[in-house]
């Protein structure tokens, strides 16, 4: 008669996980052949510039001098505590540029995929002109807004002038008070195509005896928008969320090619600060730590993100 091993099942849960993750390893040991080559690029393109941005970020590169000098997190300090740096001018840019880009390019890109979701004449048409905006690349979008802007030949000062709307140009891009709206704008007309791409996918996903029954029901349109079509793109909505507002707080061509951060800082947002300390200033320490602060904040909205798709995915299941 065989006996049990009475230490079988006795032993910590960890450990049960562990030897379980290791019996799967060696079963699939030929995957990770496979794999390894790609995973070592990765490793090499992403881990590398990673590692050394951090260990940079705790050093002085003083412009005058070739030598590095070890100063621990002063230049973490020097970011948040002095206000000559501009990080709270930065942060403030930031949230304004990221809050109303992505609410606006959204409400926008609903409002679009709702329109085009529809079945009417020339229906094609009209997807393809809302497209226009996202497949323009973000230079030449840049240039074309700026000579619209422009306060002395801008068709914009221009038009409004010759209808007798003003007396004399708007300046928009000199001007602190109207270069960040004027920017968000263009940022807005960008982004809201690809808004609408992901939620027109969505719109196509609603069951049509969904809305039938709804309608039969007595429910009026915006119940059905409210009750339906909401509840059932939940999910979309988060992500398409999600990836508006990283995408927003990674903005920087739009941003350096039309005010280059100005005036006076008042279009400078965090990766325009980066760029402006490591190569304009010179202050490479002190622009890896800033950079450093992003990574950290990114990875945080890379976690909502992530954590987003899963429940989609269990939601399907």
């Amino acid at each position: 008669m065989a006996v049990a091993n009475p230490t079988i099942g006795t032993r910590p849960p960890h450990q049960r996980r562990s030897r379980g993750l290791l019996s799967e390893m060696r079963r699939h040991w030929a995957d990770y052949v496979y794999v390894a080559p790609a995973l070592l690029v990765m490793l090499f393109v992403i881990g590398y510039p990673i590692v050394y941005t951090i260990y940079l970020s705790f050093f002085s590169t003083p412009p005058s001098s070739q030598n590095w000098y070890f100063n621990g997190i002063e230049n973490y300090q020097r970011i948040l505590g002095d206000s000559q740096v501009g990080f709270f001018e930065a942060t403030k840019n930031t949230f304004i540029w990221t809050l109303f880009s992505t609410l606006f390019a959204f409400i926008l890109g609903f409002g679009a995929a709702l329109i085009v979701n529809r079945e009417f004449f020339g229906r094609s048409i009209i997807r393809g002109m809302l497209l226009i905006p996202y497949i323009i690349s973000q230079v030449p979008a840049a240039y074309i807004w700026r000579w619209l802007y422009n306060s002395d030949y801008g068709l914009i000062s221009g038009t409004l002038k010759q209808w007798g709307f003003i007396d004399r140009p708007i300046i928009f891009l000199d001007s602190r008070d109207l270069a960040l709206p004027a920017v968000i704008v263009v940022n807005i007309w960008k982004e809201f195509p690809f808004a609408m791409i992901l939620l027109l996918a969505g719109l196509q996903t609603v069951p049509s005896g969904l809305m039938r029954a709804a309608k039969e029901d007595g429910a009026a349109t915006l119940q059905t928008f409210w009750h339906v079509i909401v509840p059932h793109l939940r999910s979309v909505i988060v992500i398409t969320t999600i990836l508006l507002f990283v995408s927003n707080l990674n903005s920087f061509t739009l941003i350096w090619l039309m005010t280059s951060g100005g005036p006076a800082g008042a279009t400078q947002i965090w990766i325009i600060k980066v760029y402006t300390l490591a190569f304009q200033d010179l202050q490479y320490g002190r622009a890896s730590a800033f950079a450093v602060i992003l990574f950290a904040i990114m990875l945080l909205f890379g976690y909502f993100y992530v954590k987003a798709l899963s429940g989609q995915e269990r939601s399907e299941v």
